[in-house]
């Protein structure tokens, strides 16, 4: 069976596979305790081969989301923190979680904005500034703006910016992502929105602005989300 194409390549396929399975964890979908379909049906369910799907399990039982019992299948256990690479995403999709994927619309070095947060030590003058239109699933559910100290690296281009930006700034920057403060609120469609995107400047949106710590207690990230809400939901849970 030819594996369907999953929007956004710079994850390996049985990586998104397992994030995904991580959202619907957390949402609800797959409770604590569900036994998972046979490998055969969840593999046929996602399009995936199953050595694929196998992999993403192995991965997810790895962090302790799984169970396998030997003769009777794989369960979902409970877990408060999931170790997933979009543990700090909270956006998703009013009928399903879905994959966070995002297309990266400019990327841009430029002077610190004075409505953000001091970024680092507060010593560099200088930011990177990423726009993006986000996806959950095949759906447009988001455009972001993302600003990151341009201490961490004197050049970028686009291709070297992985999908995931906690991601990239672990594998890339020397740096993760450790604690975020969201502030929810209604603001307007941002002038960057896409001609090729749902979103239409001056409509009123869901907004998000979240400031982030890095692991060694500074301020690494500052970004905003503005997104549809009769499409999507901000949820955060804790267990």
């Amino acid at each position: 069976m030819a594996e369907k194409t999953v929007r956004g390549g710079a994850l390996p396929l049985y990586i998104q596979i397992s994030e995904l399975l991580t959202r619907e964890i957390a949402a609800g979908i797959w409770p604590d305790g569900t036994r998972l379909p046979t490998e055969i049906e969840l593999a046929g369910g996602l399009g995936v081969a199953v050595g694929t799907l196998r992999k993403a399990l192995a991965e997810l039982e790895a962090r302790g989301l799984l169970e396998r019992r030997q003769g009777s299948g794989t369960y979902v256990r409970a877990k408060a923190k999931t170790g997933a690479i979009y543990e700090f995403f909270h956006l998703e999709l009013k009928d399903g979680a879905g994959l966070p994927t995002a297309r990266i619309l400019s990327l841009d070095k430029m002077p610190h904005p004075d409505f953000a947060p001091r970024l680092g030590d507060s010593a560099s003058t200088a930011a990177w500034r990423v726009r993006r239109l986000r996806f959950l699933g095949e759906t447009p559910a988001a455009l972001e703006e993302i600003w990151f100290d341009a201490r961490h690296a004197a050049n970028l281009d686009v291709e070297s910016i992985n999908e995931s930006m906690h991601l990239f700034y672990r594998q890339n920057l020397g740096f993760w992502i450790a604690r975020v403060e969201d502030r929810v609120s209604v603001a307007s469609c941002p002038d960057f929105a896409p001609p090729d995107s749902p979103f239409r400047q001056g409509a009123q949106l869901g907004h998000v602005e979240r400031i982030s710590w890095g692991n060694a207690g500074t301020i690494e990230e500052y970004s905003r989300n503005w997104f549809d809400p009769d499409t999507v939901a901000y949820v955060a849970r804790w267990v």
